[in-house]
C-alpha cells in the first residue's frame, strides 16, 4: 500500500512539471533548411508617428521580403502608442495569439517573459551560419553582428541572453527658442545645466502691466515643458549617481533624491515656469507657437519643432517665426552628461512550426538591411542601429544635406540625429526586469501628482512624499515584481509551477509522516516485547 501511495506521488508530481514546461524563453530547434515550398503568413505589429511615410517604410520593406521569399507574406499592424502593443501582445498571450514579430521594449519583453514560450531567445538563432547574422543562405545582405552598434545591441539583452533586435534608436533632446532666449539676454550653451533652465524659465515668467508675457507679448507662455516625466525623474537621478533600481528588480527610488527633486519640480510648476505633457499638451505646439523656450522630447519627434517643422500640429497662422537650436537635455555635472537611450527593438515570438519562427526571424533581421535602415531613420531624428548603415556613402550624403530643405533634409530633424551621433558613449539604459515597466510609470507619475498638487495649492512636504510614496507602491504593485535574470530566474512563478512546489512540499510532508509512524509503531512493539 506504501509503495503505491509513494508512485502515485511521483507520477502526481511529473504529471505537474509537464505542465509548467520551459517557461518564458521560446526556445525552438532550428530547422537545418527553410522550406521555401511551405506557405507562410506572419504578422508584424509596428508602430509610426502618424507618419505616413514610416508606414510606406514598413509596407516596402514587407513587399521587398515577399520577392526575396515568396513563400512568405508579412502582414502589417500599425499602433500610434507603444503601450497599445504591449498591452495587446499580454492580452494575446493567453490565448496563444501573439503576433510574429514585434516592435518593442526590453522592459516590455521582460513582462512578456514571464509567459509560457513567449518570446524567442535569439543567441543560437544569431551564431547560426546559415541562417544567422550575415548568414550563408540569406537571401539579402544584413548586417554581422560586428555591425550592430554594440550599446545598442546589448541594450537588447535580458539577463545572460538576446530577446531582441535594435531597430532604431534616439535619444532626448531640448529644443530651444534661441531667438527669445537670447532677447532676454541670455547666451545658450553646448551643454545646458539644470540651474540654466530654471533660471532662465523663472525670467520668462514676468509680465507686463496687461497681464501679458514680456518675454512674447502673449498671454500664454509656459517657459519648459518636459513631453515624458519618467525618463525626467529617470535622468535625473542617473546624472545624480542616485538609487533608481538595481538588477535584481530591487526599487531605489524612493530616497532622500527624489525628494530633492520632487521639490524643485513643486518650486518651478507653482510658479508656472514649468509644465509637462499631460497638464499642458505637446511641448511642440507651444514651441512653434512661441510659448514656450524649452521643449524637451524625443529626437524621434524632431520634424514637430520649430518654425519650419514639416509635420508641425497647428496652424500656419499661429506660428510664429524664430530660430530653433537642438541641445542634449539638462545635465548637473556637464563634464559627465548622461541622456536615456530609447526606440525600439524587434522580438519574434515562438510558435509552434519552427518554420513560422524562422521566417519571424528572417523577416527580422531584413528590417536591419541598410535601404530600411537609412529609410526609416531618415523619417525623424532617429539614427541606424548598424555601423553597416551609419558608416555608408548614402547616410552620409543625407546627413551631409542638412537644411537643403524643410521636408527631407529639415535641420532640426538632422541636428537632433547628429546630437545623438555625438552622445552615443553618454547614453544609458535603465535594468530591465518583470515590473520594470511599471516601476517607470511611476517615476513618472510622482512628478506629475507633485506638480498637480503645487498648483492645487496642497502642501507638499515629507509628509506629502510619504503618502505618495506609498501609493506608487500599491498603485503600481512594486512590491510584488522581482527580477528577469536570464533563463534561471524569469520573474513570478506561474500557477502550474506554483502547484508543482506545494505538491512537492505536501509530499514530503505525508512521506515523513508516514515514516515517523512506522518509527513510533516500530518502538511500541519494542518496548510491548
Amino acid at each position: 500500500m506504501r509503495r503505491k501511495l509513494y508512485l502515485a506521488m511521483i507520477v502526481f508530481c511529473l504529471l505537474l512539471t509537464g505542465c509548467h514546461g520551459s517557461r518564458g524563453s521560446g526556445t525552438f530547434e532550428i530547422p537545418q533548411e527553410f522550406d521555401q515550398n511551405e506557405k507562410i503568413e506572419i504578422t508584424f505589429w509596428a508602430k509610426n508617428d502618424t507618419n505616413v511615410t514610416q508606414s510606406k517604410i514598413y509596407e516596402k520593406a514587407a513587399a521587398d521580403f515577399n520577392r526575396l521569399y515568396p513563400n512568405v507574406k508579412v502582414n502589417i499592424r500599425l499602433y500610434t502608442d507603444y503601450g497599445k502593443i504591449y498591452n495587446d501582445v499580454i492580452t494575446n498571450i493567453s490565448t496563444n495569439t501573439t503576433p510574429n514579430v514585434c516592435i518593442t521594449y526590453p522592459d516590455h519583453i521582460a513582462t512578456y517573459l514571464t509567459g509560457k514560450e513567449t518570446v524567442v531567445n535569439l543567441d543560437e538563432l544569431m551564431k547560426d551560419e546559415k541562417y544567422g547574422l550575415a548568414g550563408s543562405e540569406l537571401k539579402f545582405d544584413g548586417p554581422s553582428e560586428s555591425e550592430i552598434v554594440p550599446e545598442f545591441l546589448n541594450e537588447c539583452r535580458i539577463g545572460d541572453s538576446y530577446y531582441a533586435l535594435p531597430f532604431m534608436r534616439s535619444t532626448e533632446a531640448c529644443y530651444i527658442n534661441k531667438t527669445y532666449v537670447e532677447a532676454m539676454g541670455y547666451e545658450i550653451p553646448d551643454i545646458l545645466t539644470w540651474d540654466y533652465i530654471w533660471e532662465v524659465s523663472e525670467a520668462a515668467t514676468k509680465k507686463d502691466a496687461d497681464g501679458n508675457f514680456l518675454v512674447n507679448g502673449q498671454k500664454t507662455m509656459i517657459p519648459f515643458i518636459y513631453k515624458s516625466t519618467d525618463n525626467m525623474m529617470i535622468s535625473m537621478l542617473k546624472q545624480k549617481d542616485a538609487g533608481y533600481s538595481d538588477e535584481n528588480g530591487n526599487i531605489l527610488i524612493f530616497n532622500d533624491t527624489t525628494r530633492e527633486i520632487l521639490r524643485t519640480v513643486a518650486e518651478h510648476a507653482g510658479s508656472y515656469a514649468f509644465s509637462t505633457f499631460k497638464i499642458s499638451s505637446y511641448p511642440g505646439n507651444f514651441l512653434n507657437a512661441g510659448q514656450c523656450l524649452f521643449a524637451i522630447d524625443s529626437t524621434a519627434g524632431a520634424s514637430w519643432m520649430g518654425s519650419d517643422a514639416p509635420l508641425s500640429d497647428i496652424s500656419e497662422d499661429k506660428i510664429v517665426d524664430f530660430e530653433t537650436v537642438v541641445r542634449p537635455i539638462p545635465q548637473f555635472d556637464t563634464s559627465n552628461p548622461k541622456m536615456i537611450s530609447q526606440g525600439p527593438s524587434v522580438c519574434i515570438f515562438n510558435k509552434q512550426d519552427p518554420q513560422e519562427v524562422l521566417a519571424s526571424w528572417l523577416f527580422a533581421q531584413f528590417l536591419l538591411t541598410n535601404e530600411t535602415q537609412i529609410a526609416y531613420a531618415q523619417t525623424e531624428g532617429y539614427i541606424p542601429v548598424t555601423t553597416k548603415a551609419g558608416d555608408s556613402a548614402e547616410y552620409k550624403d543625407y546627413l551631409a544635406g542638412c537644411g537643403r530643405d524643410n521636408e527631407l533634409y529639415y535641420d532640426v530633424k538632422i541636428k537632433a540625429a547628429e546630437m545623438l551621433m555625438a552622445n552615443t558613449e553618454n547614453t544609458f539604459v535603465t535594468p530591465v526586469f518583470n515590473g520594470s515597466a511599471s516601476l517607470r510609470d511611476a517615476a513618472g507619475q510622482m512628478i506629475e501628482n507633485t506638480a498637480k498638487a503645487v498648483r492645487r495649492k496642497q502642501t507638499v512636504d515629507d509628509k506629502f512624499f510619504d503618502t505618495m510614496f506609498d501609493d506608487m507602491v500599491s498603485l503600481y504593485h512594486l512590491d510584488q515584481i522581482s527580477a528577469v535574470k536570464g533563463n534561471g530566474d524569469l520573474g513570478p512563478l506561474p500557477g502550474p509551477a506554483v502547484a508543482l512546489i506545494v505538491a512537492l512540499i505536501a509530499a514530503w510532508v505525508i512521506i515523513i509522516g508516514i515514516n515517523v509512524k512506522d518509527i513510533i509503531k516500530k518502538r511500541r512493539a519494542e518496548n510491548h516485547t
